[in-house]
């Protein structure tokens, strides 16, 4: 059976899915994107502060499954522009110990919800 998780301190939903699911020991997230979830306004001001917004979101469901970064084994990073990757990386590395940081892929695409500039989405395990 599945569990679904949801928490008030990351974006809600705003489709037919859910911010994460737990399949036994394995947590699959949905997208993150820069929405602060206090206000529901997108933080796209900078993609300094878009990225951390992305990552606290994350934060706050890997929280609610009962994880942290640490558990995370795999993650997808979606951006506009590839000139902000090393931005973005920097900031999403921080999150991590490099010496057992999760595996990864980064991809730009042509378009993202709310024309934001990066989603992130992670799978992480107990």
């Amino acid at each position: 059976m599945k569990k679904i998780i949801f928490t008030e301190n990351a974006p809600a939903p705003i489709g037919p899915y859910n911010q994460a699911v737990l399949k036994g020991n394995t947590l699959y997230t949905s997208g993150q994107i820069a929405i602060n979830p206090a206000n529901g306004e997108l933080v796209t001001s900078n993609i300094e502060d878009e990225t951390k917004q992305v990552m606290e979101n994350m934060k706050a469901v890997l929280e609610a499954a009962g994880m942290t970064f640490e558990n995370v084994v795999k993650s997808t990073i979606f951006i506009m522009n590839m000139g902000d990757f090393g931005t973005i990386n920097t900031i999403y590395g921080s999150y991590f110990d490099e010496k057992t940081a999760p595996a990864r892929e980064t991809v730009q695409v042509a378009g993202l919800p709310k024309n934001v500039n990066v989603e992130i989405s992670m799978i992480a395990i107990l």
